[in-house]
């Protein structure tokens, strides 16, 4: 980690953080003082030639006074935790914390966790027309949360909307501290596992019909924009792209998902569906809004391996049960229909998906399994090095006369490989090989 990165990220925040703290004991001893004597901020610092990640950010998103205090706010608890002490002054009528200074305990954090009651505490104190315009800056379509900068997280039903935690996102705070650029990846509260290969689409063996569909996802990628401008389709297609890919375990899916994003650009995230589904009511519709909200304007693009757990068929909703699943199957499907990137459903039947899913997708590639020519295609490239190679070898035999997947053939291929080094030899054996494949078909409750 570059040290010259960290002590300018450290001082432009030491900067603002003091700023911060000029303004908050302004508010307090003008919001205890004498009343009717005017507010004002305290000139925020000057930003033009700083080159910390901070300030490059401001710059990015063009934020003013207010939307930086907002931000810096957010930044303090994880920053310096004891800059928002004084929101724990008690109304001594009472007994009790202010309740116009808003603000959370955490379950083992002890200092004071901000809301955006006091947010607006401390931009407009007891002025009610600038506390409306304070709402403005927890808008989705303000660059602070259109941005992922801030997050939000909502009290219980019925609770007042400024009460909402004022939560800096993770990527942000890495960012604006470290310098690093930071992609959210698997976690309790982000049920998705960003997935990279280091194989090339000549490692993949595809149909040609297969091929030429996948090809489309990629233009659509590219120059979505484009199209719709040229071809006027604004209006009546929607940004988004959403494809099915089906057929047999092991036919080149995922990877194929991968590919499509290393092409393109962009990143590509697996789904976890046993952490996004959830038996309590309203939590798997929570889960998957945490994921489409993250992925909103980011251009990734959503893979759900394994999809028929969540995009079923529907039942008859005779039970409760039934119904709250035909619930979220609706809910998830108002969210990928709005989703502007691109969706891909992996399942190994196409009978499986639900046909209301099936109805909006732009396409639906069969991966089905490779024939004779594709087969020795796969076994070559797994052996590039033809020293690894016993001279009994025959791959051509192989693949004539054993029809597998890509997936199994490289369970075979990294079989064998063991079986080799467990012999300390440099090369596989036909043998070896005979008996991985053996052990495939036997997995796959196939004969021999």
């Amino acid at each position: 980690m570059d040290n010259a990165i960290l002590q300018t990220n450290a001082a432009a925040l030491e900067r603002e953080a003091a700023w911060f703290g000029q303004v908050l004991h302004a508010r307090f001893a003008h919001y205890f003082g004498e009343p009717g004597l005017p507010f004002a901020l305290d000139p925020a610092p000057d930003l033009g030639g700083d080159a910390s990640d901070y300030a490059q950010l401001v710059r990015e998103l063009a934020l003013g006074p207010g939307e930086r205090l907002v931000l810096m706010l957010a930044l303090l608890p994880h920053l310096r935790p004891q800059a928002l002490d004084l929101f724990f002054t008690q109304n001594k009528l009472q007994g009790q914390r202010f309740t116009e200074f808003g603000g959370w305990r955490g379950k083992t954090h002890e200092g004071f966790l901000p809301t955006c009651e006091t947010a607006a505490f401390l931009l407009a104190g007891d002025d009610l027309a600038r506390r409306f315009a304070v709402l403005a800056l927890f808008d989705d379509a303000h660059p602070l949360m259109r941005e992922r900068v801030l997050r939000l997280e909502y009290p219980a039903s019925g609770e007042p909307q400024l009460g909402a935690m004022l939560i800096v996102t993770p990527e942000c705070l890495q960012r604006v501290t470290t310098g690093i650029r930071h992609k959210p990846d698997y976690a309790s509260n982000f049920p998705a596992k960003l997935i990279t290969t280091r194989l090339t689409w000549d490692d993949l063996v595809l149909a040609p019909e297969a091929r030429h569909d996948v090809e489309s996802i990629e233009i659509w990628i590219r120059q979505s924009g484009q199209l719709l401008r040229d071809w006027s389709l604004e209006r009546s297609v929607k940004p988004g792209y959403r494809c099915l890919f089906y057929g047999p375990p092991g036919t080149g899916k995922t990877l194929t998902a991968t590919l499509i994003g290393a092409a393109a650009g962009v990143d590509v995230y697996r789904i976890d569906l046993s952490m996004l589904v959830s038996k309590y009511i309203g939590e798997t519709e929570k889960n998957l809004a945490n994921v489409f909200d993250q992925a909103q304007d980011r251009r990734w693009i959503l893979f759900f391996d394994e999809a028929d757990a969540l995009f079923g068929t529907r039942t008859e909703g005779n039970t409760s049960n039934d119904r709250h699943a035909n619930q979220e199957i609706a809910y998830l499907l108002q969210r990928v229909e709005d989703f502007p990137g691109v969706v891909i459903l992996a399942s190994n039947l196409k009978g499986n998906i639900d046909q209301a899913f099936a109805r909006r997708f732009q396409g639906a590639i069969y991966f089905g399994m490779p024939d004779c020519t594709q087969r020795l295609r796969l076994w070559r490239g797994m052996f590039r090095d033809p020293a690894r190679l016993g001279p009994d070898v025959d791959l051509r035999r192989l693949a004539e006369e054993h029809e597998l997947s890509g997936g199994s053939m490289t369970n075979v291929a990294r079989y064998a490989a063991i079986c080799a080094t467990r012999q300390d030899r440099a090369y596989v054996t036909q043998a070896e090989l005979l008996q991985g494949i053996r052990k495939e078909m036997l997995k796959e409750g196939r004969s021999y």
